[in-house]
């Protein structure tokens, strides 16, 4: 379905691949202007050049998104550039240490709550008082599967992955009468460049995970994303939409 997001700046963070790519995509189909956040120069401007030839308009964001100031840069980006913010995506995160809770190192474990967690709330933090200044608008955070269940070996992902779902209930509640709708997105496990590297085994073990027997798509998810942000979700605040493919549904 096609949403139309013209005259609204959208910043999406990991935009340089996988589902960041392809919801930025989505929203500068849409007329949005994107502000493409991500730790990867080549590909934040890979992106950017990506929507300039298709006729839209973005600038990057090079940045990390576990310092506050660099976040609050790539918004201030968006206001200088474009004039304003209304739309975001927090979506940058990694899949850190795994194993035994034992076993794990403290380091990975709080590198990966940094990026997965603290990068939300600095999102929302520096986001909202320019939607608010804009007259309302609406942000989605990228949870996972694994922040409504749990999982043996990768207890630093789930916890922060929960993080994020209660994060989104609070901070939907805290704006809802304010025009501002934030919700949280959680997919199963999503095919990506790094995935089909796997060996076959393996990644028909991931795909068959899910009662649908597959792994599911970036664009996929993208498509709940924009939905979420468009008009059309005009009752829908914190939200957990899952794109899963029946995953937690067992």
């Amino acid at each position: 379905m096609a949403f139309d997001f013209k005259g609204r700046t959208a910043l999406v963070t990991g935009a340089a691949s996988g589902i960041g790519r392809a919801v930025a995509l989505r929203l500068a189909a849409g007329g949005a202007n994107i502000v493409a956040s991500d730790l990867s120069e080549d590909g934040a401007n890979r992106l950017v050049e990506q929507i300039a030839s298709d006729g839209g308009k973005a600038v990057a964001a090079v940045g990390d998104v576990t310092d506050p100031r660099q976040v609050e840069t790539a918004v201030a980006l968006a206001v200088s550039e474009f004039g304003g913010l209304h739309l975001a995506l927090n979506n940058a995160g990694i899949g850190g240490p795994q194993g035994d809770v034992a076993d794990i190192d403290i380091d990975g474990y709080r590198k990966l709550m940094a990026v997965n967690l603290d990068s939300v709330f600095f999102g929302l933090k520096y986001e909202i008082p320019p939607m608010l200044e804009a007259g309302g608008g609406a942000i989605v955070n990228m949870s996972s599967v694994l922040g409504l269940v749990g999982s043996p070996m990768v207890l630093p992902y789930a916890a922060a992955k929960h993080g994020v779902t209660g994060m989104t209930k609070a901070a939907a509640l805290g704006y809802a009468a304010r025009g501002i709708r934030i919700n949280s997105v959680h997919p199963g496990y999503i095919e990506t460049p790094l995935l089909r590297e796997l060996p076959a085994e393996a990644y028909n073990a991931l795909g068959a995970l899910h009662p649908m027997g597959r792994l599911g798509t970036a664009e996929e998810v993208a498509e709940v994303v924009t939905f979420l942000l468009s008009d059309t979700a005009g009752f829908v605040t914190g939200a957990q939409y899952v794109v899963d493919g029946g995953y937690t549904a067992q």
